[in-house]
């Protein structure tokens, strides 16, 4: 069983998304250890990009505050080796190809293995590109996890076939009125999904309650929030670990 399989061994997996750095890393590393300490099955750790495509309005703030308080590449795999003295749950990273390709793609993955980082989401990377990072992603044992989107349609099965880690099911589930309808894209991404592997599927981008997440965790193998945890960060800065922890327990018990 693979660590990132681990994460999706007792039932419904709850994935955090962290922005590394927003306010600053050492609360990162109490917010990190807080969702650890309170349900969370797998971590999502964004690594600060100047232009996230994939990212809304909270994340991208989250993003410029974490840069313009001087984090880069080399401090977040800091952070990371530290964080593995105690946490033991599977963690990966979130960023885009660029942060990856001006680091070296060789180097940052080789880095990631060391640093005990378990896989890696690359949004603005389609599937037909993935080459580029595959082969380093392989060679030293990184998951390069997929993501499927309900405009993925007749290339869901193909990108599944190929899946590694989890699938990330991309939902805009908080856009108004379409929250019934995606539900229903949901389940039957979920069943193509499995037609064509048994790998763990999550869905996130969207996703802030309770109920939200009991919904999309009973379609699927778990949810993925980012935006209600980077929000409580904003609000509570670097006393925001305590609540923190609190939204996940919730969020789990939802599960």
């Amino acid at each position: 069983m693979t660590k990132i399989n681990q994460a999706f061994a007792n039932g419904k997996a709850f994935i955090p998304f962290i922005t590394c750095g927003d306010p600053d890393l050492r609360t990162t590393a109490e917010v990190v250890r807080a969702a650890a300490a309170n349900g969370a099955d797998l971590i999502e750790l964004g690594i600060p990009f100047s232009d996230p495509t994939a990212e809304g309005p909270v994340i991208q703030g989250a993003n410029i505050r974490a840069l313009k308080g001087g984090v880069n590449t080399d401090k977040v795999f800091g952070l990371v080796r530290e964080l593995r003295r105690d946490i033991t749950i599977p963690m990966v990273f979130m960023t885009y190809a660029n942060v990856v390709f001006s680091y070296g793609s060789d180097r940052f993955i080789r880095t990631c293995a060391e640093v005990g980082i378990d896989g890696l989401v690359l949004p603005d990377i389609p599937f037909e590109e993935k080459e580029e990072f595959i082969e380093y992603c392989h060679k030293y044992d990184v998951a390069l996890i997929s993501l499927i989107a309900p405009t993925s349609e007749n290339r869901i099965g193909m990108i599944a076939k190929e899946a590694e880690g989890f699938i990330y099911i991309v939902s805009s589930l908080g856009v108004t009125g379409t929250r019934n309808k995606i539900g229903t894209d949901i389940s039957s991404i979920v069943s193509v999904i499995r037609e064509n592997t048994d790998i763990p599927c999550a869905v996130g981008f969207g996703i802030s309650t309770p109920q939200q997440a009991h919904d999309m965790a009973a379609v699927s193998d778990g949810a993925i929030v980012g935006s209600a945890i980077i929000r409580i960060i904003e609000q509570y800065g670097k006393n925001s670990a305590p609540y923190v922890g609190e939204y996940v327990r919730s969020m789990k018990e939802a599960l």
